[in-house]
């Protein structure tokens, strides 16, 4: 299945546009967003920018409805009362109730959830470890992947706000094992790269980041799976 990932919005409403076109350009089966459709850089008090940016999430689901979600720490931090960078005060109310429309606009709530499986690989938007499936899955070793994805899946914030959870980790440049690396790819967003880069089994695709003057950091391009094959290749956000 050719799968294009959109990670980490980041209130960039008009990466869902180029989407779009993408969708229709290439031969792409399905969608995976990595989501942190919420903040960025001096944007606490631009509510009207948090309402675009999720309306049009919104929109995209419901023009793609097996478009699949996968839950981030910005965008939880205002379902679980967790202030972090960029966090906006007027925002909670709003971030809530867009989240709440995503998921009903979906012909399954399952497909807003922290992590998804597609053939032999895992989106998620910081990384599946070993050491949490360990730490929080009982007998995970006897269970099979989806048994454990589906425990994980209904975990809430007492097992979640943490480093090494599925929507906090950095498994880049670290020692951390992921969980089935040797059976499994897995692809994650959550860490700013300059670039789509694959470490060992796992892809990093946070490539739309900005300084806090809004101006590129990275090469804004999304990514283009093969989830058979694991091959993937990189779409520029501008059109030539």
């Amino acid at each position: 299945m050719k799968v294009l990932i959109i990670s980490d919005v980041h209130l960039k409403p008009m990466m869902f546009d180029r989407a779009e076109e993408i969708m229709n350009e290439y031969p792409v089966d399905r969608a995976v967003c990595l989501m942190d459709i919420a903040d960025d850089w001096e944007q606490q008090w631009n509510l009207d920018l948090y309402v675009e940016t999720y309306n049009r999430a919104i929109n995209f689901a419901k023009a793609h409805p097996d478009s699949l979600w996968c839950y981030s720490n910005h965008d939880l931090s205002y379902v679980w009362q967790e202030k972090e960078s960029g966090y906006s005060a007027i925002a909670p109310k709003t971030v809530i109730e867009r989240l709440h429309a995503l998921q009903e606009c979906l012909p399954d709530k399952k497909q807003l959830t922290y992590i998804h499986r597609i053939d032999k690989v895992l989106f998620s938007h910081g990384g599946v470890s070993n050491t949490f499936v360990k730490d929080n899955v009982e007998h995970a070793d006897d269970l099979s992947v989806d048994e454990v994805l589906e425990q994980i899946n209904h975990f809430g914030r007492g097992k979640m706000w943490n480093d090494i959870s599925p929507i906090w980790l950095w498994p880049q440049g670290s020692f951390r094992h992921l969980y089935k690396e040797d059976e499994y790819f897995q692809v994650v967003g959550h860490t700013p790269m300059k670039e789509i880069t694959r470490e060992k089994n796992f892809l990093s695709c946070d490539v739309f980041s900005t300084n806090r003057h809004r101006e590129r950091m990275s090469v804004w391009e999304y990514t283009l799976l093969d989830t058979e094959t694991w091959e993937w290749e990189g779409i520029p956000f501008d059109v030539k």
